[in-house]
């Protein structure tokens, strides 16, 4: 096996299938990667049975062949290659890495003991990458970190009809993000929910993450679909500039939050977003941990931000439109009120409020020549003290 290829060709692979690599396992030929060699096109490949991921870049091949090699070490190594074409090669046992006069030399791990990849399931359609890594990105931060309700640390993925919705919960939050897509004509369409009913599963959350980061520059992103709603082990896949990533799907559901986001009689506030931000971020400084941030809206036009407690306390107004009542104050986890916040693009940010205790329901208020932000929503419950 020979072959050559530009040095950040190379880098930008390793690093692409890298991202299915686990970080500890007890089985060590899944710390590799699964260098393919042929004919213009080198492939490589990682799967730790929950992720698989193969890249396809142009290379010139000289002899073809396969090598399986650590994966992080080759990354490593492929990081401090100097800016210039690279050869490598298989010699013997040997996998060796050189170019601009440096050069690397790699054992190898059996290729044999090497587990099959799992085969890509039937196409459901496309999304545009980059709307997909936005919508990926404003509703992950609402999942879960406890891995014992491991359905909790998932992002759900609802296929319906031409709307694809994107929703996540750790039930003290909860964000929901809907973008258009395309179906597959055909039966793949119609079991997708363009026809018939809707599909839903749930993807790891921080796999899906890694995953639309790595496509947002892809232009479009194939999805496809087995198991629940379809056929098959329970996978989904992602496909997109040469790269295809296979996803594990987690069992359960997420709640469905249809009823929860539908509140009665509401006060309605509308506040500038960046100056909403930037006020929680100062005055949660004298927040301690687990004590909330109070937020009194008055028809004034005014909202007061006020944290801490004793002698360290810190306030802030913003100005705010409150309909719906006279005054009305919620106070919140200041961590998650950020998070919700940073979640949208608009320049200003509605809440729905019930009062303390209660659930609130933000949403963007985008410009009026913006259609892009897309149906996106983040619900959060109000701490009931407000001391």
């Amino acid at each position: 096996m020979e072959f050559r290829i530009e040095r950040g060709v190379l880098v930008d692979a390793v690093t692409a299938a890298a991202r299915s690599l686990p970080a500890r396992s007890p089985v060590p030929v899944l710390g590799g990667l699964l260098l393919t060699a042929g004919e213009g096109l080198l492939r490589i490949s990682g799967f730790d049975y929950e992720v698989a991921a193969t890249v396809e870049v142009p290379a010139e091949t000289v002899t073809p062949g396969q090598v399986l090699v650590l994966g992080r070490r080759l990354l490593d190594v492929c990081k401090v290659l100097p800016e210039t074409a690279v050869s490598c090669a298989l010699e013997g046992a040997r996998f060796t890495v050189e170019g601009g006069g440096t050069r690397f030399g790699l054992s190898t791990l059996p290729r044999e003991e090497y587990p099959a990849l799992p085969q890509l399931p039937e196409p459901r359609g496309v999304v545009d990458a980059g709307a997909f890594a936005e919508a990926v990105a404003q509703v992950v931060i609402a999942a879960g970190r406890d891995e014992a309700l491991p359905v909790l640390t998932g992002v759900g993925l609802r296929l319906d009809g031409p709307g694809l919705t994107l929703t996540a919960s750790d039930r003290y939050r909860y964000a929901v993000r809907t973008l258009e897509w395309k179906p597959d004509a055909g039966d793949a369409g119609e079991k997708a929910g363009e026809k018939g009913e809707a599909v839903e599963v749930v993807v790891p959350g921080r796999r899906l993450a890694d995953i639309a980061r790595a496509l947002a520059g892809s232009g479009l992103v194939r999805v496809g679909l087995s198991g629940p709603g379809g056929t098959g082990g329970g996978l989904v896949s992602f496909e997109g500039a040469g790269i295809r990533t296979t996803v594990r799907l987690l069992d359960g559901r997420l709640p469905r939050y249809d009823k929860l986001f539908a509140l009665k009689d509401p006060a309605v506030a509308v506040v500038p977003r960046a100056l909403l931000a930037d006020a929680v971020r100062r005055v949660a400084v004298v927040a301690e941990p687990n004590s909330p941030v109070r937020l009194d809206f008055s028809a004034r036009g005014t909202v007061l931000l006020q944290a801490g407690y004793e002698d360290d306390v810190a306030a802030q107004e913003v100005a705010a439109d409150l309909t719906g009542a006279q005054d009305v104050a919620v106070a919140f986890n200041p961590a998650y009120l950020a998070d919700a916040l940073g979640s949208f693009t608009a320049p200003q940010v509605r809440f729905e409020l019930l009062g303390p205790g209660q659930r609130a329901l933000l949403s963007g208020m985008p410009a009026q020549d913006d259609t892009a932000s897309g149906d996106h929503r983040h619900l959060l419950m109000s701490v009931r003290q407000l001391s």
